[in-house]
């Protein structure tokens, strides 16, 4: 039976509201079609499972990827907006998810035109990086890599193209014991040598076949071709080759991301770094990328849209930080604005201060991190460098941030708690925390549709 024949029973609006279009992708266990999310106006992705759950363990592995990707919120991966079941046939219930709509093409389809400019290929290693190293925190090894799992989009001016990963689908499998330890997971062409050997996987067979995705998108070529048996026998004989033509400093860093041995790869947050360098560096002869200048521009214009700079005081988010100091049972809890030299706090529970200095400290970043940032013990933390004096007369040894993301993935500051004294939080708290981070997120989206009106009025 056809995949499209066992989905064929689907209603053309999924829950009286997705209206389903045309197929865009296809995978081995699922359908993806283009959908109108009719009611709130928008195009989105839905997801289809090709299996109906028939069995109890087949719904439950697949409520699990919802699961998954709902607790994940990072620019670059793919977001979950909706889950839902559809129970036309009641008999086998089946599991959809509603995603973001990226519009332009997967990085397979791109490959078909042939190689890309190095310049591109470093870009898209860094958000690839970028979003490896989230999930990796999160306790997730994606174990599939590969082109059609990258998805591509116009990165603007001086910005050749963005990616996002996408498809958690045998992450979601093996962390739910759904296949046995044995059994061999990923594409052929872009598995690791623990992954033909059969071993432990970690984080850094992502590494390995992240680099022998770039290798293929500088090169125009799939490094081990061939059958399932000689493709995933190949790199237990020979080194992938990067080509003579890519710039030195980008070469060095896929060649050290696909070691034989994953004791010898970099982390993800390594790649990412050594990505960024060679942005900023001259590639092929160009002159240096200014990305992270405008970086800095986007995100600053972001803050300046939001209108989160020099305001008066904001009662919501003031009922936040007290829930959240509540909660956690913490003296302080702030709702920050990194500015382009201030941090402005929009809420100050257990300070009297309303903004200070921008200044490189807690992850070096001037009062910025990407993802949900924990330190349990600030005197003894490796990562923590030079914290602000301000921190540091205040006797705080406990953090706890979760970044204010944009939906475009722009940051603007963080919810943030913090303690005299040590203490450790649980998965759970996290948890609690990032829900009360995107509370005060929803508030700041209210805050800007309805000036949009209201200017759209004058």
């Amino acid at each position: 039976m056809t995949d499209d024949a066992r989905t064929a029973a689907l209603p053309p609006v999924l829950q009286g509201r997705y209206r389903l279009g045309p197929v865009i992708g296809k995978g081995g266990a699922s359908i993806v079609y283009r959908a109108r999310d009719q009611l709130l106006g928008r195009d989105v992705a839905v997801k289809v499972f090709t299996a109906r759950a028939a069995d109890p363990q087949d719904l439950r592995a697949q409520e699990a990827e919802a699961r998954m990707l709902g607790a994940l919120s990072h620019p670059g991966l793919v977001t979950l907006f909706d889950a839902g079941i559809d129970f036309t046939d009641i008999d086998s219930p089946q599991v959809f998810l509603v995603m973001e709509l990226v519009r332009d093409f997967d990085l397979r389809e791109r490959l078909r035109r042939g190689p890309l400019d190095p310049h591109q290929v470093a870009y898209i290693g860094f958000d690839l990086a970028g979003a490896l190293e989230y999930v990796h925190d999160h306790g997730i090894v994606h174990r599939d890599m590969k082109p059609a799992n990258v998805l591509l989009f116009d990165g603007g001016v001086e910005r050749p193209m963005r990616a996002k990963l996408a498809d958690f689908g045998i992450a979601m499998l093996r962390a739910q014991g759904v296949l046995p330890s044995e059994f061999t997971t990923g594409t052929a062409a872009y598995l690791s040598p623990e992954q033909v050997e059969g071993a432990e996987l970690g984080p850094e067979t992502d590494v390995y076949s992240l680099g022998l995705v770039l290798i293929e998108a500088v090169s125009g070529r799939v490094v081990y071709p061939g059958s399932v048996v000689d493709s995933a026998l190949a790199r237990l004989d020979r080194q992938p080759e990067v080509p003579s033509g890519v710039p030195a400093p980008l070469a060095a860093v896929l060649r050290s991301m696909v070691e034989r041995s994953p004791g010898d790869r970099p982390t993800t947050a390594e790649v990412a770094i050594a990505l960024r360098e060679v942005i900023v560096d001259q590639i092929g002869g160009r002159r240096p990328a200014p990305a992270p200048h405008d970086a800095e521009t986007a995100r600053l214009e972001a803050v300046q849209r939001y209108n989160l700079v020099d305001t008066p005081p904001d009662g919501a988010f003031d009922r936040i930080t007290s829930l959240a100091a509540r909660i956690f049972d913490v003296p302080i809890s702030l709702v920050s604005i990194v500015d382009a030299d201030r941090i402005w706090f929009k809420s100050h529970y257990g300070v009297d201060v309303s903004e200070t200095e921008r200044r490189r400290g807690l992850s070096t970043s001037g009062g910025l991190h990407d993802h949900t940032l924990v330190i349990e013990d600030i005197a003894s933390d490796p990562r923590i460098g030079a914290y602000p004096e301000s921190a540091a007369s205040r006797n705080l040894r406990f953090y706890a941030g979760v970044p204010l993301l944009t939906p475009d993935g722009h940051n603007l500051g963080s919810l943030t708690i913090m303690d005299h004294k040590p203490r450790r939080m649980t998965d759970c708290e996290v948890a609690i925390l990032e829900d009360l981070a995107a509370m005060v997120l929803h508030e700041m989206e209210l805050r800007l549709a309805a000036r949009r009106v209201v200017l759209r009025r004058d």
